[in-house]
């Protein structure tokens, strides 16, 4: 049985909505190989067939849209020694798929409900239009497993306000839907009920009017309105980052990583938000923080495709390296909290060690061709 399902509804007017729909609810969604390699000709499919307007990308059950990569294999692989090739092949077909997403020339609504983490991040920022509801929790966590942000965050995190993306990767902070969309990590509020009242206006919409199509204003008109029913929903919702974005910016104004970090914990406060964000960067991994400054650093004017191949790289690097699959293993494996860590604190995190898993694997990149 597929963990990811293909369905195509047929509109009023002879058109077709595609959805594709995670099915892997145990596992709140997790992208695995099979599910990534199974999209990719599906949207290729529906790229080139006329009939198809629009694509609907959601996941089974409440809980989640997509909790994350199928790091566990991942750290199968890399531990058990019998599939070294597995890294690269994953990550090499992750970033395609969002590659894909990202250039779509159809709209694509990422119905972005409950836990949107690490690769569900990537495919939500990768559609035209995200929609998140008033269970959505967005976050990018890798600091906790000896990664980085990935999945294109080299690019979107880099389009935050000023030092707002670097801290929430560097925290790995959760951001409800009022925050997402006023950071532009999603587009739309819409109640976590208001699924199928989406579908029912997509089918039932005129799709060709005067001879042309004008998808993406369709799809935005229907948006719109379910928006605009569920404003009274939202209003009453906090918004700890909006909120933050003054300190937030201070914060991340020093020189150097290690003096970013210390002011960060350095702060007294009694926000939970920020409290969990203080909490989570203390226990992340040195190596990741340092990462991640300079990652973004490095990705900051790069294109599309130049963030994806720079991220391939990246994390094919980390894949040869403890410090991840120790985190993924005292997180997701053991579970027993307490990872071993190559260097004690961000401080002595050696530039040598950043900058060898910064260096290419390859003389040419498996994404060499995008773009």
């Amino acid at each position: 049985m597929s963990s990811v399902l293909f369905t195509e509804h047929a509109t009023r007017d002879g058109h077709i909505v595609g959805e594709i729909r995670l099915d892997a609810e145990r596992s709140l969604n997790a992208l695995t190989l099979e599910m990534i390699e199974a999209m990719q000709p599906q949207l290729e499919r529906w790229q080139e067939e006329p009939k198809v307007v629009a694509v609907v990308l959601r996941g089974a059950g409440e809980k989640a849209f997509c909790a994350g990569g199928d790091v566990v294999s991942l750290y199968r692989s890399i531990t058990e020694g019998n599939d070294s090739d597995f890294p690269e092949r994953f990550f090499t077909h992750e970033y395609r798929l969002d590659f894909t997403l990202h250039t779509y020339p159809k709209p694509v609504i990422c119905w972005g409900s409950g836990i949107v983490m690490g690769g569900g991040m990537g495919l939500l920022s990768a559609s035209s239009h995200r929609v998140v509801t008033e269970t959505s929790r967005l976050a990018m966590p890798e600091v906790t497993i000896g990664l980085y942000p990935d999945v294109g965050a080299s690019w979107f995190l880099n389009r935050l306000p000023v030092g707002t993306g670097r801290f929430l990767a560097m925290t790995g902070s959760p951001v409800n839907a009022v925050d997402a969309v006023h950071l532009g990590l999603a587009d739309r509020c819409l109640k976590s009920d208001q699924f199928e009242a989406l579908l029912n206006q997509l089918t039932a919409a005129r799709w060709n009017q005067q001879g042309s199509i004008d998808a993406h204003g369709v799809v935005s008109r229907a948006l719109r309105e379910l928006e605009h029913q569920a404003r009274a929903h939202f209003a009453e919702q906090e918004t700890p980052v909006l909120e933050a974005t003054p300190l937030i910016r201070e914060l991340m104004d020093h020189d150097t990583t290690e003096q970013t970090v210390a002011a960060i914990l350095a702060v007294e406060s009694d926000d939970p938000w920020f409290s969990r964000a203080q909490k989570t960067l203390a226990h992340g991994s040195p190596v990741s923080i340092a990462l991640i400054d300079e990652q973004l650093k490095r990705a900051r004017y790069m294109s599309l495709a130049q963030v994806f191949r720079s991220e391939l790289s990246l994390s094919v690097q980390c894949c040869r390296h403890r410090e991840f699959p120790e985190g993924v293993r005292a997180l997701l494996v053991d579970k027993d909290g307490n990872p071993a860590w190559t260097y004690p604190d961000v401080a002595s995190v050696e530039q040598y060690f950043i900058d060898e898993l910064l260096a290419s694997p390859w003389e040419q990149s498996p994404l060499a061709s995008l773009g």
